[in-house]
């Protein structure tokens, strides 16, 4: 069995110590590929010596997290156009982008501003998003729906919404990226993911953030997925081997990844 971790920010300070050692964890236990999303302009320099250090296994995604839309914004939304106007390929998305409302209420307008510009960068350079949501789903959906050509596609990670919020993602033609809240005995994920076609769920971690259960409230880590993908397995009546293979596929196909044996 192998998995993709498709959101995990191992390049973080907290992974400095024993960044090499967590790695060696995550290809023991399977997660041959990790997906790294971008926070802003000062973590592209740790993000990308990562990618150097693990080639064909640490993947990176260019964009700017909502929380970290402020006064700079200009200059870091350019950062990210001209990212990908040089260099496009050495990008498998547009993350981690979005709304939160949780941290950063008075700052709406501009995250809107922000998330609708990146989304552009998105459909010029034909690469998925990923969408960070936090008390914003409305506000996402809104901005998702007015820049849906037919074109636009990505995953809403860390998802933790309800069946009909679930529901609106993939008529907005995005997938759900599932992670360890899909364990937390009141995450809500148990009364979705029954209900979600399997070609549209990848699997995640966050890391070092929200760690499964029975690791909760430690240190997230990729080789945790296989974790949450048990649980997606005894929520959707597959086997491990079945959700590991087909969200393998699903996160090559949506992040236009090369296919390993």
């Amino acid at each position: 069995m192998q998995f993709i971790d498709t959101h995990t920010h191992l390049f973080h300070s907290q992974f400095d110590g024993d960044r090499k050692e967590v790695m060696q964890r995550a290809i023991q236990s399977g997660v041959k590929r990790v997906l790294l999303p971008n926070i802003d302009v000062s973590t592209y320099d740790q993000m990308m010596a990562m990618v150097r250090d693990y080639p064909g296994v640490a993947f990176p995604m260019m964009g700017i997290h909502p929380t970290h839309v402020g006064e700079d914004r200009e200059e870091q939304l350019q950062a990210v156009e001209v990212a990908f106007d040089q260099n496009p390929e050495a990008f498998v998305a547009v993350g981690e982008i979005g709304i939160d409302l949780y941290w950063e209420k008075d700052k709406l307008a501009w995250q809107q501003e922000a998330f609708a510009r990146q989304i552009d960068v998105a459909l010029k350079h034909d690469k998925p998003i990923v969408i960070h949501a936090r008390d914003s789903f409305n506000e996402i959906f809104e901005i998702v729906e007015e820049k849906q050509n037919g074109e636009l596609k990505g995953v809403l990670h860390c998802f933790t919404g309800n069946l009909e919020q679930a529901q609106r993602c993939l008529q907005l033609g995005l997938h759900l990226g599932i992670g360890g809240v899909a364990t937390f005995k009141n995450g809500g994920l148990d009364a979705v993911l029954p209900h979600m076609p399997t070609d549209k769920l990848v699997l995640e971690t966050d890391s070092p953030y929200l760690a499964p259960v029975p690791y909760r409230g430690k240190r997230n880590e990729s080789s945790y997925v296989p974790i949450v993908a048990q649980r997606v397995a005894e929520l959707t009546g597959l086997k491990l081997t079945e959700v590991a293979a087909i969200t393998t596929e699903n996160a090559e196909k949506l992040f236009n990844l090369p296919q390993q044996k």
